[in-house]
């Protein structure tokens, strides 16, 4: 495994975008597990939800939008913190940029690393970096809920557990059963828990599955447009969660050091999961998370570009 180049910088082919209908009111820009955009039309207003990596390849969501509707963007929700899902925002020049207060304090705490961070791992979703101005901050910080009328639209933002990281925030459509769910869903795309809480997460899926949505769009991954697609997509993400951190746990449970655990939990994941988007990408951020929540860190630790490198050679070097 040690021929592998760090991260996503081998990755350097463009990808196929979609822009799915889910209804009058809702779309998704997708790109064959790149990040996914998501797009709630109101009467009078449009809502992004995550935003690209960069300004400039938020113009390309923007010439989707447009053909579909003319309507000002006036909304940006973040589905948490992490810099392919926020850097793009001014792009939209949107009057209010929305996150939960857990996203905002993670920004204040660890924003400016992980920008660092992920423009090294993955140089080709940071198309014309040199455009971001720099972090994003909300403009509108909200604990647990808020419910927003876009016309005669009802949007709920909400944080229904943690997850993927301990500020997850989903877009729910409650008329239509249309849920945007950030990175707490990933389909056929293998989920990035760096940063997360893998205690909690399947009780957040829990949460997901509760709403019945009817159609959903995932972090990354082709929008699942019936029932039985979401729950393809909610079923393949638990099973990635937890067949991943029960290896992690049995491993460090009885002594084994980290990268014993991590040659061990490769082999067992790569039948099932191997095939899945960013899987050799993920895997080495994945296990080592779940080692520190299966030894002594309950909180994610902050990842710098410093520490990218290092935990990478040591797992793949």
């Amino acid at each position: 495994m040690n021929d592998k180049k760090f991260a996503s910088q081998a990755d350097l082919e463009a990808k196929k975008v979609s822009f799915d209908k889910l209804s009058d009111h809702a779309y998704a820009y997708t790109a064959e597990g790149d990040p996914n955009t998501g797009i709630v039309i109101g009467d009078d207003a449009v809502m992004v939800i995550d935003t690209q990596a960069t300004p400039v390849m938020a113009q390309d969501v923007i010439r989707h939008i447009r053909t579909v509707s003319d309507k000002p963007i006036r909304y940006v929700v973040l589905s948490h913190y992490h810099a392919v899902r926020v850097l793009g925002a001014s792009g939209y020049a949107a009057e209010h940029v929305i996150a939960s207060r857990d996203t905002y304090d993670l920004i204040v705490e660890r924003g400016e690393a992980d920008m660092k961070s992920e423009i090294e791992r993955f140089p080709r979703l940071f198309q014309a970096v040199e455009s971001v101005p720099g972090l994003t901050w909300p403009t509108l910080v909200f604990e647990k809920r808020l419910t927003l009328w876009i016309g005669k639209l009802e949007v709920e933002i909400m944080q229904i557990g943690r997850g993927h990281t301990k500020g997850d925030t989903v877009v729910w459509l409650p008329q239509e059963r249309i849920l945007f769910s950030g990175d707490l869903v990933e389909y056929q795309t293998t989920p990035y828990t760096g940063d997360a809480y893998l205690t909690d997460w399947p009780a957040t899926l829990d949460a997901i599955a509760a709403l019945k949505p009817a159609k959903l769009v995932p972090g990354r991954g082709a929008s699942l447009q019936n029932e039985a697609q979401v729950a393809a997509g909610l079923d393949g993400t638990r099973a990635f969660i937890t067949e991943m951190f029960a290896a992690v746990k049995a491993g460090a449970t009885s002594g084994k050091d980290l990268r014993t655990v991590y040659k061990e939990t490769y082999a067992a994941l790569k039948p099932r999961f191997g095939n899945w988007v960013i899987f050799d990408h993920c895997l080495p951020f994945d296990v080592t998370r779940a080692y520190d929540e299966a030894t002594k860190y309950r909180d994610p630790r902050i990842w710098t570009a410093q520490r990218d490198k290092e935990m990478w050679e040591s797992l793949e070097g």
